[in-house]
């Protein structure tokens, strides 16, 4: 299997190649190339010819036929001897009374459930761990016998019927979900370890995101691609290096139901793409009461070019990527469409999903018949852009080259100009050099715009207030809902016990009430520590089994992964560290001081462990070298057992790290973390972070429960900034963390140290569930845009023509604005002095534009190096009378601080249809 899986492998390779390097390669190279490689292997893996040739020639087609095939593959000119095999296929049928076993493997409710859970591992514990906790392989193993054997288990059907009562009553209640109607657009969920279409924090937050969304019983729907190899496995060198390896999703093995019309027709979707049609087939994934639809490209009407689109996430380059994005966006809106479904709000999470708002553009012009103009207002008003990312190289961009080859046609259809198209997707308009961004397209085509905790809604302001010239940083609308996670799928069975018994029954539909959680403190500090020294001991038991059975595939020397296995404590301080591996994650800030990092970890009397996981993305070098350098430490004669770094970081690892460990460290470059929600699963389990006060911890960190590195920088240069960050975290783990960990009482309880578990779950806890996330999107924006959406569209979308309309006249209009005196006190004759009225007066020409459709405002601030970078006040000035075509406004301030202060006019367009001021970016300075 490995030999067949390194032939696919390089198969995959030359598939992602792009069209245009494909062509570029003679025929003749490629073929000498594949025959020898099929014939270098074989001299050695004779036995693989039968599984290769299915598993190559039959599903990659890369040869015209099976004959070429086999003439191909062959060695010193013979071809390998095999048996012929054949087939015969035994359906598995379960018994009727344990059909509620199919039932629930099939809706991944069970994920979250812990009963439904532990109702999966009794069956055989040993073959759920073996296949990855995924309860449709599991069932598909049982033998004839081993299903009897459960049906006359009593104990085991009581609570099989339990568990389905309880899954049946809570699937009923989806017949009164809340309005409005969402359609989630996401490139990944991140649902559990045995549905493979995510990465990382992005995904998993997706998928926290329908779980809650369940839970709450919200009227959600969520969109996404399904891939057929998922994110990359990954396997480390003997050096230390990431390896990427792809393995095939068993559809058959995931709760996937295809997804058809009323004629029994799988419902497919179809893309034009230049000479062709990319097709898409729809799968319905049920997450409890939320229906998530995938859309799957891998389909033998694609050729092979177009069926690597739903193959790997973020695989392939850049033209893949924007295949793959169109599928998402276009595709996906018009697989709603076919289905015939009608969401109220469209959520865009990322600017990946950003072309739906073209789509729906054009259906609204061409169904419709609606102008640009007017198609434009309601897109926007139903349409919310969540941006994850700081990073500016993290937004995707694409040249003006690939859309014309790809959709020259979306500009026609919208009935406008090209260079108008290009606008949409461009942070200053009009200039032809410019990639077409995604991010900018999403924010142009939403209403409301939201960061992911405080201070990344501040940076976004930043990243995206080119856009809207005029205004200052702190007027743009765009604002925050900070990250939250998914209480029961990442807070330990334990927890949820004791949760559950001190808290009352009430406390998990009003999980973001801080009342429940105050309640930790009247539990005995010696309940709390049994339940973290137990979760420890699972952590550390867990890593010793995946070393063991690593070996013989592990690149550790048996000798040293014995001596690791031998001398991990699980009565140590151990710190975890795992996520993304980029390089502002500064994963390797504890290694700054190799010499001081040794004496922390090597002393006797207060024994500590780091445990390290992550991927870095295949073309992230940088990334991939924090890894080896992590690996390379681990394996220096003082660190062995001391850092340890597990290979292949995937939800079930995380769980197992977030409720294990004692301290979550982050230690990301300001203000780079978004949000970080690794951090907050830990908190649901007990577990104190110590992180830059960046992201959510910004606005989680408490004094006396976790430790901090400020806010602020000290350093402007990156290099004298991570030396110090990092004797800090030395020392506040030496003077604070360590001491406090192993301040013991005669009972070997530190009391000091679960004084700041209580205060972390108390304080910490309740803020930041996925249930107060889901709230606050409801409460900050689906009502908002609900709201004003029905507006727009009641009497045939009247408010939206109206708006279109006025907004065409007041750009028209708008160069006929003329200033024909400004009036203000001068303070080069004669300064006021504090307590003086500051007036002023202006008088404009507005043409055939009406005083009530301008407003007027007085911007004062004080300059910094000749730059207004803030306002202080922003004053709206009153018309007082309207001459014939002229009209005079004034405004009148006392003053009230003494100093030298700035000040500017403003002229914008008015409308009460305007949802804020952002929206209709008309400006003229007097």
């Amino acid at each position: 299997e490995a030999v067949v899986d390194a032939m696919v492998s390089v198969i995959l390779t030359y598939e992602k190649m792009s069209e245009t390097a494909r062509a570029e390669l003679s025929a003749s190279a490629v073929s000498l190339a594949r025959t020898a490689l099929w014939s270098n292997l074989l001299i050695y893996y004779k036995e693989a010819y039968s599984l290769a040739l299915e598993k190559v020639a039959g599903r990659f087609d890369l040869f015209k036929d099976k004959r070429q095939a086999e003439t191909v593959i062959s060695v010193n000119g013979k071809k390998s001897a095999h048996p012929e095999w054949r087939k015969v296929l035994v359906n598995h049928v379960f018994p009727e009374a344990l059909q509620g076993l199919l039932k629930l493997s099939h809706n991944l409710y069970w994920c979250w459930n812990s009963e439904a859970t532990d109702l999966f591992r009794l069956i055989n514990p040993d073959r759920w761990e073996y296949s990855d906790h995924n309860p449709i392989a599991l069932l598909e193993s049982l033998t004839l016998s081993q299903l009897q054997a459960l049906e006359k288990d009593a104990d085991f059907m009581i609570r099989l019927k339990e568990v389905i009562a309880h899954f049946e009553v809570y699937m009923a209640g989806a017949a009164e979900k809340k309005k409005p109607t969402i359609a989630y657009f996401s490139m990944e969920f991140g649902l559990h370890e045995s549905v493979q279409i995510y990465s990382g924090g992005l995904g998993v937050l997706a998928g926290d995101y329908l779980k809650e969304a369940s839970d709450s019983n919200v009227d959600m729907m969520g969109v996404g691609l399904l891939y057929r190899y998922g994110y990359f496995k990954q396997v480390l060198s003997p050096h230390g290096e990431q390896i990427p390896q792809y393995f095939p999703q068993r559809f058959n093995h995931l709760p996937l139901k295809p997804v058809r019309n009323a004629a029994g027709e799988w419902v497919m979707i179809s893309i034009s793409l230049p000479g062709r049609n990319l097709y898409a087939k729809v799968w319905q994934l049920d997450v409890g009461r939320i229906p998530l639809y995938l859309l799957d490209a891998d389909i033998e009407e694609n050729s092979e070019a177009d069926r690597f689109v739903t193959h790997q996430l973020y695989g392939g380059d850049l033209e893949v990527r924007f295949k793959q994005e169109l599928l998402l966006g276009v595709g996906g809106i018009r697989m709603l469409e076919a289905m015939g479904l009608e969401p109220d709000l469209y959520h865009c999470n990322e600017g990946h999903a950003a072309f739906i708002g073209i789509e729906r553009l054009r259906e609204y012009v061409q169904h419709h018949q609606l102008s640009f103009l007017q198609a434009i207002e309601l897109v926007r008003a139903s349409t919310l852009f969540t941006t994850h990312t700081p990073v500016p190289a993290g937004h995707d961009a694409f040249t003006e080259d690939l859309l014309r080859t790809y959709i020259p046609h979306y500009a026609v259809r919208l009935n406008i100009s090209w260079n108008t198209f290009m606008n949409l997707g461009r942070h200053f308009e009009n200039v032809s050099d410019q990639k077409f961004s995604m991010s900018v397209l999403a924010a142009k085509l939403s209403q409301e715009m939201n960061g992911v905790s405080r201070i990344h809604g501040q940076v976004s302001r930043q990243m995206f207030k080119t856009m809207y010239n005029g205004f200052y940083e702190n007027e743009i609308h765009i604002g925050y809902v900070t990250n939250g996670v998914h209480f029961p799928t990442w807070a330990n069975a334990r927890w949820k016990k004791l949760y559950k018994q001190e808290f009352g029954a009430g406390y998990l539909a009003d999980q973001s009430n801080p009342e429940y959680w105050k309640k930790i403190h009247n539990v005995p500090d010696e309940r709390i520590w049994q339940i973290r020294q137990a979760l420890r001991d699972e952590l550390v038991s867990y890593i010793k089994k995946r070393l063991l059975d690593s070996m013989g595939t592990s690149s550790e020397k048996p000798k040293q992964l014995i001596q690791i296995v031998d001398s991990l404590d699980s009565n140590a301080l151990t710190i975890g560290f795992a996520r993304r591996f980029a390089t502002y994650k500064r994963a390797h800030l504890i290694f700054s001081n190799i010499e001081r990092l040794e004496q922390i970890l090597n002393n006797p009397k207060f024994p500590v462990q780091f445990v390290f996981a992550g991927k870095a993305h295949p073309a992230d070098k940088a990334g991939a070298d924090l890894i080896k350098r992590i690996v390379e430490v681990s394996r220096m004669p003082q660190f062995v057992s001391k850092i340890i770094f597990l290979e292949n970081y995937n939800m079930a690892m995380a769980r197992k790290l977030v409720q294990g460990v004692d301290i979550w460290l982050n230690t990301p470059t300001r203000p780079l973390e978004a949000s970080g929600t690794s951090g907050e699963k830990a908190v649901m389990n007990g577990v104190v972070n110590f992180s830059v006060l960046d992201g959510w911890w910004a606005e989680g960190y408490r004094e006396d429960a976790g430790w901090a590195l400020k806010e602020e920088r000290t350093y402007e240069n990156q290099q004298f900034q991570d030396e110090l960050d990092a004797e800090t975290i030395y020392n506040i783990l030496e003077d604070e963390i360590i001491p406090t960990f192993y301040d013991r009482d005669t009972d070997e309880v530190p009391h000091a140290w679960i004084k700041f578990v209580k205060n972390t779950i108390a304080g910490i806890a309740p803020h930041f569930t996925m249930k107060r996330q889901l709230d606050d999107y409801y409460s900050r924006y689906y009502q908002k845009l609900a709201k004003r959406s029905a507006l727009l569209e009641a009497d045939d979308n009247q408010a939206a023509r109206s708006l279109a309309s006025w907004k065409f006249r007041m750009i028209r209009n708008w160069d006929g604005i003329e200033v024909v005196d400004v009036i203000y006190p001068d303070s080069t004759n004669q300064a006021l002095n504090l307590g003086d009225f500051f007036n002023a007066e202006l008088v404009l020409s507005l043409g055939d534009i009406a005083p009530d459709d301008i407003m007027i405002e007085m911007i004062s601030g004080q300059k910094v190096n000749d730059q207004m970078l803030e306002t202080q006040a922003i004053r709206e000035l009153q018309l007082m009378k309207v001459d014939g075509n002229l009209a005079h406004f004034s405004i009148g301030i006392e003053t009230s601080l003494a100093g030298v202060f700035d000040f500017a006019f403003r002229i914008t367009p008015k409308n009460p249809l305007l949802p804020h001021r952002m929206d209709f970016n008309l400006i003229k300075w007097a």
